[in-house]
């Protein structure tokens, strides 16, 4: 399987924040917004407020887990970025993928099922 694109410039982020559409829940915040790329490519981001570097990194494989598992629904040219919050990691990838589904169909990236 190939790995998904990814953000890694700020200024990618800081666009996604400022002029993108998000959606909110207790485990995890999402932003989207269309790119002329082509290709769908995501980011994930997670703060110190959320816990230590352990913490923080299981919060990330969690995310990008879930995200895995939603690829072949195949969200277009967008740009994503995920947010984690305190109970991310505390989250299995299961629970977070359909928090993700229901955040992405809501935003308009996926196709309601």
């Amino acid at each position: 399987m190939a790995k998904p694109a990814v953000l890694q410039q700020n200024k990618d982020f800081r666009r996604l924040y400022g002029r993108g559409k998000s959606c909110v829940h207790a485990g995890l915040v999402t932003y989207a917004a269309k790119n002329r790329m082509g290709e769908c490519r995501i980011g994930i981001t997670t703060s110190k407020k959320i816990g230590n570097a352990v913490t923080r990194n299981r919060a990330r494989r969690v995310i990008r887990e879930a995200y895995r598992g939603l690829t072949p629904e195949g969200p277009g040219a967008y740009d994503v970025v995920f947010v984690a919050r305190a109970k991310t990691a505390r989250m299995k990838s299961t629970e977070v993928q359909r928090v993700m589904r229901a955040q992405l169909t809501q935003l308009g990236v996926l196709r309601p099922c």
